[in-house]
């Protein structure tokens, strides 16, 4: 990982949204360079401004694609600049019942909600693959810019990302480094965990570096590299990554 990466990711201030950012930057392995302007990510997008959606429109922004499950967007609807198609893409937040279990317990700690959350991590990567899929499919079909989130923009947003950058050509320990920079970025809602004890809340509205580490040991345990894992999971063979850095990679 280069020392350019300090100023990195680029932060895009909000009014309305928290974690927003161009994935713009990030420098590949054969020193390539990935484009700003065609792919964001955010944390939930119900509360945008009038502010923040004149900004979204002048980036030209196009597609969203809302990783939330059924029951967040009907909580929080997106607020979206006019002529931005909305594809939902739903990964259920099935970590909710294993929470609803340790906010019974008032001893649950930091360590109960990481092995939680690294089950959801690995289920990412193998259970819910098809809707990462779908997101490639959109941004190969030159539907970008494109900009990708759930609710806090860490967890299934942060995956997506580790995807993108994976197909992309850039190295882990950089990928490691846009995962964790949420830690200084997002501005989680005060009553977000509330209901759990506070030891387990503060390891909930982070992105800890086991949960990154569960998704990789899913795969390398399926996979013999993730090349393979991105061609058999996500559909991304030979050609479409060539087309994707095409696309994506100044």
């Amino acid at each position: 990982m280069s020392d350019l990466t300090i100023d990195l990711p680029v932060v895009i201030a909000m009014q309305g949204a928290s974690n927003v950012r161009d994935m713009g930057g990030w420098t590949t392995q054969d020193g390539r360079v990935v484009a700003r302007g065609r792919l964001f990510r955010s944390a939930a997008l119900h509360s945008l401004t009038d502010a923040d959606l004149a900004a979204f429109a002048a980036f030209g922004l196009r597609t969203v694609c809302d990783f939330r499950g059924e029951a967040e967007q009907a909580k929080a609807p997106s607020r979206l600049p006019s002529g931005v198609t909305l594809h939902r893409l739903g990964i259920q937040p099935t970590i909710g019942a294993s929470l609803a279990d340790l906010a019974k317990n008032s001893e649950a700690n930091g360590d109960d909600v990481i092995a939680v959350l690294c089950q959801a991590y690995a289920a990412y990567a193998l259970d819910w693959a098809f809707q990462y899929r779908a997101m490639f499919d959109l941004i190969l079909a030159e539907d970008i810019p494109l900009l990708f989130h759930c609710t806090a923009g860490k967890d299934r947003t942060g995956f997506a990302a580790t995807l993108i950058l994976s197909a992309l050509g850039v190295d882990r320990a950089t990928i490691r480094h846009d995962y964790l920079a949420t830690n200084r970025i997002w501005q989680p809602p005060a009553d977000l965990a509330s209901h759990l004890p506070p030891a387990a809340a503060k390891m909930l509205l982070s992105a800890h570096p086991a949960f990154l580490d569960a998704a990789f040991a899913a795969i390398d345990a399926a996979y013999a590299t993730m090349d393979d894992y991105l061609a058999d999971k996500v559909g991304l063979d030979g050609a479409k990554r060539e087309r994707l850095r095409v696309l994506l990679l100044d």
